[in-house]
Formats: structure tokens, C-alpha cells, sequence
């Protein structure tokens, strides 16, 4: 009996989806990227077009799990699971994945090193590192801080800063990824934060940054815009093994 179960699991959409979101939430936690109860992370419910998994609000992402992710509406309204959305939860990720139908995952979080770079002026990952280089044309920067998304209508601001690309960084804010799904998201927010991380890094040393020529920076874009979308899931499923040993119960 629970070996079907299982397999039923195993492919059913909707629960995959909450095991990736349950997956990103937890990996947050171990590298530092979370924020005590606050920051979200969002996936839309596959099959739908105006409801979305997120965290109910009072948890920990170190505490999130595939069943205690709640369904949250375009309203803002609890259609699934127990407890709250967070309200900039709902103005800003409602109003993102509204507004970018193709960005499925939305993943908005503080994590040190992109904090450091949205805090700073003017605020731009540099092309100083091969690693840096595909992230130039995918990174929309808003620059205008209007206070927390605790509006609707900030939110929608938020959104269209991002002017559909894959990463939004916000001054004075944090770091969006958004993208058509989970591991496709985690990938871009997590190797963004590593090159902030570098930069940062740089920076701090006082040596001036050696960037690279821009006939190198268009021939790396171009070979990584031929490159498909499996290490994203490779990635995941990698990190998700690490999890499974560790602390299973997060696709509980």
C-alpha cells in the first residue's frame, strides 16, 4: 500500500512541485540565504493559472515540508493547508507571477551577498570572472526603493522592474529569481549569490578589478545562451540527495 502511494507521489505534478519548492526552502536555510520567518519562496500550482504553493507565514524555511506549504489565490485568499500568506508574499509574488506568466518559481529572498551589492553603488555585478559573464544580460535592476511590498501596487512595480528577466535585483532590497521552474530558479539565485560573494570578495581587498575584454564577454554569453536548461535539474536533484540523507522529512 505504500509503495503505490509513493509512485503516485512520484508523478503527480503537484506534488513534485511541493517536493522542489519543500527542497529550496530547506537548501535556503543551509547556505545562509533565509531570514528567520520572513522572505518566500512561490511556485505555481501546475495546472492553474491563479493559485500558487508558498510557506504559511510563522515558519521557518528550515521547518517547510511538501504538505505544509499552503495554497495562496491572485486574491491573496488561503484555498489549501493551514495558516496565513505573509503580505508580501502576496503583493509581490502574486503580482510577479501575474504579471510574467513564464516565471512559474518565484524565489525573493535577502541572502548576504546580493544584500551587500543592491546596498552598494552603483549596485552592478561586474564582468570580472568567466562565472559573472552569462549573468549580465539576465540581471534587471531596480533601482528605485519604495519601501517594503506591502502594496498591491508596489508590487506591481516590483514586477515590471523586472522586465521579464530570470534575476531582479532591488536596492536597498534583495534578490528575485524567477523562472519557469523550481531548479531553474534555485540554480540562477544560487550561483548569483556565489558571484556576489566574489565580487564582494574583490572588493574588499582594495585591488583594482581586472575585467574581461568585450569580445570575450559576447563570445561566454553566447556559448552559455546555447546551453540548455538540464543543469538546473541536475543541480537540484544533486542537492536534493544531500537533503534526502540528511533531513528527508522535507518531502513529507
Amino acid at each position: 500500500m505504500t509503495s503505490v502511494v509513493r509512485i503516485d507521489q512520484r508523478n503527480d505534478p503537484i506534488w513534485r512541485a511541493r517536493v522542489d519548492l519543500a527542497a529550496v526552502h530547506r537548501l535556503a536555510h543551509r547556505n545562509g540565504f533565509d531570514d528567520g520567518i520572513w522572505n518566500h519562496f512561490t511556485v505555481m500550482v501546475p495546472g492553474t493559472t491563479d493559485q500558487f504553493l508558498v510557506k504559511p507565514h510563522g515558519l521557518l524555511m528550515s521547518e517547510v515540508t511538501a504538505s505544509n506549504l499552503i495554497v495562496a489565490n491572485f486574491d491573496g485568499k488561503v484555498v489549501d493547508g493551514h495558516g496565513e500568506i505573509e503580505t508580501t508574499a502576496y503583493c509581490i509574488h502574486a503580482q510577479i507571477h501575474k504579471l510574467h506568466p513564464n516565471a512559474a518559481a518565484v524565489l525573493h529572498c535577502h541572502p548576504y551577498y546580493a544584500s551587500w551589492l543592491c546596498m552598494t553603488e552603483p549596485g552592478r555585478l561586474l564582468p570580472i570572472h568567466q562565472d559573472f559573464l552569462r549573468f549580465l544580460p539576465m540581471v534587471a535592476y531596480d533601482d528605485h526603493f519604495n519601501g517594503s511590498g506591502q502594496t498591491l501596487e508596489e508590487g506591481a512595480r516590483i514586477a515590471n522592474a523586472a522586465e521579464g528577466k530570470p534575476i531582479l535585483v532591488s536596492a536597498n532590497h534583495g534578490l528575485t529569481a524567477m523562472n519557469a521552474s523550481v531548479a531553474e530558479a534555485w540554480y540562477e539565485l544560487f550561483y548569483f549569490e556565489r558571484a556576489c560573494k566574489a565580487q564582494h570578495s574583490i572588493m574588499m581587498t582594495n585591488e583594482k578589478p581586472r575585467m574581461v575584454r568585450d569580445e570575450i564577454i559576447t563570445l561566454t554569453q553566447r556559448n552559455s545562451a546555447s546551453r540548455s536548461n538540464t543543469p538546473a535539474f541536475q543541480t537540484l536533484e544533486a542537492m536534493k540527495r544531500d537533503l534526502d540523507r540528511d533531513e528527508p522529512d522535507y518531502k513529507s
